[in-house]
């Protein structure tokens, strides 16, 4: 398996964007804002709720708050989010929006205050700060995925919240081990959280991260991960042998 990986056929991001794999529609395109399958099950909160929560608090010195929802498939999630806020009457204070590499979006309502995105995630920069950003199983279908969470903790607010599902053992070494309990000190002393049970990485306040890995490229045919669906995995080289350094907290 390392041989055949070190041999050159690691898909680049560009590559690993026209994989089937990367484009299942099986994971996020029908999960609801609440219920059964929903972000509120998943994440083990309610997104409105956390937003409402935030606009409540005294100490809160802006008018509004903003979700970005990375990997956010149909978009769904977020289209019933617009629809809550507008029926309290939130819309001019909430702003959301949602990254999907493929264009397979609801119908959504028009709304000043949601914006769904056709983009790889990796290309696309907010050019605003987040209260709360969210990606719900979508690093399994990413190639970089430390890039992705590092990129995001470095969009929060100086109080955001980020959630995201992380499948450590996808994040393999050029051998083809999974980076295991390095990548794991590394990710806590840099300022992340890393639930194991869940398969949940959370972090707030905004992060400038630097993990010292050196992504290699992505395998699509590494099969079945946790969730029961066909999953992505990442690549590195470690930059350092020593102890990791601390992320620095902006907030």
């Amino acid at each position: 398996m390392a041989d055949r990986h070190l041999a050159g056929t690691l898909l680049n991001e560009a590559d690993l964007c026209a994989s089937a794999v990367v484009a299942n529609c099986a994971m996020n395109r029908q999960r609801q804002l609440a219920g059964v399958n929903s972000y509120t099950r998943e994440l083990g909160f309610d997104p409105v709720e956390a937003l409402i929560a935030i606009l409540g608090d005294p100490h809160h010195r802006d008018a509004s708050v903003a979700w970005l929802d990375l990997c956010c498939g149909s978009g769904r999630a977020l289209i019933q989010a617009a629809d809550r806020l507008a029926d309290l009457g939130l819309t001019d204070r909430v702003d959301l929006v949602g990254v999907d590499l493929v264009d397979a979006f609801d119908p959504a309502p028009t709304a000043d205050n949601l914006t769904l995105v056709c983009a790889p995630v990796l290309e696309w920069t907010p050019t605003r700060s987040f209260d709360l950003i969210t990606c719900v199983h979508g690093l399994h279908y990413l190639g970089d995925k430390l890039t992705t969470l590092t990129r995001a903790a470095s969009w929060l607010t100086t109080t955001g919240q980020l959630a995201a599902h992380l499948d450590l053992a996808s994040v393999r070494l050029p051998d083809g081990r999974p980076a295991g309990r390095r990548l794991t000190t590394r990710l806590r002393a840099a300022g992340y959280h890393y639930d194991a049970r869940r398969h949940r990485i959370t972090t707030t306040g905004r992060l400038d991260v630097d993990l010292a890995y050196t992504y290699l490229g992505a395998d699509d045919r590494a099969g079945p991960n946790y969730t029961g669906q066909p999953a992505v995995n990442s690549f590195y080289e470690s930059n350092r042998s020593g102890s990791p350094g601390q992320g620095t907290n902006l907030g």
